[in-house]
């Protein structure tokens, strides 16, 4: 069974004096997380409003472009992790995913097919049909229990000011007319997925929180009640087991100060401060730094984040624990031109790119044998 080794002084890792330190073996895991931004296949499926994503539709989305669209996506995700980690990531948090198929189209291509990856999805309630998955490496990880928690929003009366008819109640994050009566919100539900990678029990939850289409201030609640759902998960998962290890990934259209996060889910940017059945945000300390994954009107922000329970910060490595986070961006994700320049290299109708937003990645380290 191949690995990747990190071989370094242990205070490098643990931060003690070099005085103490010794030469020591860990064993790495990438865990990643990135909006696939419309993954769509070229089918129209009459219960979704898919149509754009269709030949005939204003995307134009033609097979051909459907196979460039995968190409890119799996040279993104084989290149994720490296250098430190020259195996491709164990774990892949996904969102903006039509289908089950897309992404059995995805793994199959020439990049990622050695990684042998698995693939946990289900479909969702939103109305374009796009949803959240986890691709996971089967020699690594074997997973137990798999499910999604819907978030159930209504609209609030401030959104139903912008009603175009009595037909119409609320407009989800990509436009599309959510009906009367029920002013349902239907947006994407919450995979939990839990299992054991290389015998060591672990939990990962993926996300995609409801968008700040129609005004971040008018829209927070909804990403409030996300984080609350997802606080309420992991509450549940430690009561079951106080030192359980969780992860919480995904894009979540705040960044790491808004409510939704610092208050709802709690999460905190310096280690220091994290207790065990607390949730650490790596990315806290990203962004002031002045990184982004996404960006808007020439502003940079990290929607997309990969938060752990305290549990993961322990320095005894005999078990699994976190070591780093990143951003994954390269010059070929990089528009280079036009009003967009420096933003990351999208689609449109006449290129098809990558994504609005950069990958994000943690790295898992375990001392070795």
């Amino acid at each position: 069974m191949r690995y990747n080794w990190l071989i370094f002084g242990l205070f490098l890792v643990l931060g003690t004096s070099p005085l103490f330190s010794q030469t020591k073996k860990f064993k790495i895991h990438t865990v990643a997380f990135y909006n696939f931004e419309n993954l769509f296949d070229t089918i129209n499926d009459p219960d979704t409003f898919d149509e754009e994503w269709t030949p005939e539709g204003l995307q134009r989305w033609t097979k051909a472009k459907y196979q460039t669209k995968l190409r890119h996506l799996a040279q993104v995700l084989s290149e994720i992790g490296t250098p430190e980690n020259k195996e491709l990531p164990t774990f892949i948090g996904g969102c903006e995913i039509e289908n089950r198929v897309v992404l059995e189209d995805l793994i199959q291509q020439s990049q990622l097919q050695e990684a042998e990856y698995g693939i946990i999805h289900f479909d969702s309630p939103d109305k374009r049909g796009i949803d959240v998955a986890l691709l996971y490496r089967k020699k690594w990880f074997r997973p137990t229990n798999y499910s999604v928690i819907p978030l159930y929003l209504n609209a609030t009366p401030e959104s139903e000011k912008n009603n175009t008819a009595a037909s119409i109640a609320e407009k989800t994050e990509d436009d599309v007319p959510i009906l009367a009566p029920t002013k349902r919100i239907y947006t994407r539900d919450q995979l939990l997925v839990s299992g054991y990678l290389e015998g060591e029990e672990i939990h990962l939850l993926v996300n995609h929180w409801p968008s700040r289409s129609g005004g971040e201030q008018k829209t927070s609640a909804y990403r409030e009640a996300a984080g609350k759902l997802n606080k309420k998960i992991i509450d549940s998962l430690q009561q079951l087991n106080v030192n359980a290890k969780i992860i919480t990934m995904g894009d979540l259209n705040d960044g790491p100060y808004n409510k939704s996060i610092k208050v709802a889910l709690g999460a905190k940017g310096k280690k220091t401060t994290v207790a065990p059945h607390e949730i650490f945000n790596p990315f806290e300390a990203l962004l002031s730094k002045g990184l982004g994954t996404i960006a808007h009107q020439d502003a940079w922000d990290i929607f997309d984040q990969i938060m752990l329970t305290g549990t993961w910060l322990s320095s005894d490595y005999s078990t699994w624990q976190y070591w780093k986070a990143g951003i994954f961006q390269r010059n070929y994700l990089i528009q280079t031109q036009g009003k967009f320049k420096g933003y990351p290299l999208r689609h449109s109708l006449t290129e098809v790119g990558y994504s609005d937003h950069f990958p994000v990645y943690v790295y898992l380290i375990r001392e070795g044998k």
